[in-house]
């Protein structure tokens, strides 16, 4: 059997089991195309069915992290736009003498500045405008560079340091750097028209955030309403679907070439220097996850690279069910997008089908080293 079938039958298996309604897998070495694409099952169950396929675009996630937010931030530090040493306080003038304002744009990015793993922004930001006050206000869980949290307000902050210092919002500066150099307009982007692009389906209630408001006490009501072609998360949707911790979409194929950027060998994008940045050790945890800028590092315990890709390795996932991992050595980008919280949230653990993922894609000839 191919890798390709191999690859096809055990999403169909995952599909059948209940774990997301259908997947697209894309992988091969890095390029302008990914040398094996494969689409499974249904795109959308309701309120019509849709089989995905390549073309599906899928709610990123967090994989906007390393994507836009970490290109933007490499690419702000190359126009001398800000350093990536600068810290919060020296750009942001609201946050000199709190805590947080110690961190710098490199700890924010490698999750180590102090900021907590998430908060209700939108119950307590006096609308979109007051976001960047209500993450200065958070309660720090410890000192900079003190411990790794992995932390969503913290890109949040991160995208609105960035709109300050491009000048203009996040949406529009990752399609100037990013989306129009590379030509991914038809495959990546914040904000995607629901009719104009084959959309995955998305969660037709909040309810993990329905969830997590309770266990804090927060009104659910605050909880901005969802919608296509908005993201599944809801401080995104409350800073209008564009945000640094989420809010991009895209296509299996549209992932796997602007990851590639990221391999020395075929980067178009970025240099050999921000590249080794990028991807080098930024924070770790004591038997826990290593982190590079934006980008966590397959030396991390039980993370969804899975033994088969090299050491040297980096990827995300995404609450959505969506993951890209890319491998230096071989050179290659490995990309798999479900909607497992469609049409209700399904917190399954994708984990153990990446890993079987990886492993059946890399025996396939054209991903080896």
């Amino acid at each position: 059997m191919t890798a390709r079938a191999a690859v096809a039958e055990l999403l169909e298996r995952a599909v059948r089991a209940g774990q997301t309604p259908g997947a697209v897998a894309a992988w091969g070495p890095g390029g302008d195309e990914p040398a094996h694409v494969v689409a499974v099952g249904l795109a959308r169950v309701a309120p019509s069915r849709e089989a995905a396929a390549p073309s599906t675009w899928y709610d990123l996630a967090s994989l906007t992290k390393p994507l836009a937010t970490g290109t933007l931030a490499l690419l702000a530090a190359r126009e001398r736009a800000i350093s990536l040493d600068a810290t919060v306080g020296e750009i942001l003038s609201a946050a000199a003498g709190r805590r947080i304002g110690k961190a710098s744009i490199r700890q924010l990015l490698g999750h180590s500045s102090g900021l907590p793993a998430w908060a209700p922004l939108y119950a307590l930001a006096d609308g979109p405008r007051g976001v960047v006050e209500a993450v200065l206000a958070l309660e720090p869980i410890g000192w900079p560079d003190q411990q790794v949290e992995y932390s969503c307000p913290g890109f949040i902050l991160l995208g609105a340091i960035l709109e300050r210092v491009f000048g203009q919002p996040l949406d529009a500066a990752f399609r100037e750097r990013v989306v129009e150099p590379l030509g991914l307009g038809e495959s990546l982007g914040f904000r995607p028209h629901p009719t104009r692009r084959p959309m995955a389906g998305g969660a037709i209630e909040p309810a993990v955030e329905r969830r997590l408001c309770a266990e804090r006490g927060v009104d659910p009501s605050a909880i901005p309403a969802v919608a296509a072609g908005l993201p599944d998360d809801g401080n995104a949707r409350f800073l209008g679907g564009v945000a640094g911790n989420a809010g991009l979409f895209g296509t299996a194929a549209g992932v796997h070439r602007l990851a590639s950027q990221y391999l020395r060998s075929v980067s178009q994008l970025l240099q050999r220097n921000e590249i080794a940045s990028a991807t080098a050790i930024v924070a770790a945890a004591d038997g826990g996850q290593v982190r590079g800028l934006g980008w966590q590092l397959a030396s991390s315990p039980g993370c969804a690279a899975g033994p088969s890709l090299a050491a040297t390795a980096f990827g995300h996932t995404g609450f959505t069910g969506t993951s890209v991992w890319v491998d230096p050595r071989r050179q290659a980008v490995f990309v798999l997008l479900a909607n497992r919280h469609h049409p209700g949230h399904h917190e399954v653990d994708l984990h153990p089908l990446r890993r079987r993922f990886h492993a059946l894609a890399v025996s396939d000839r054209t991903s080896r080293p």
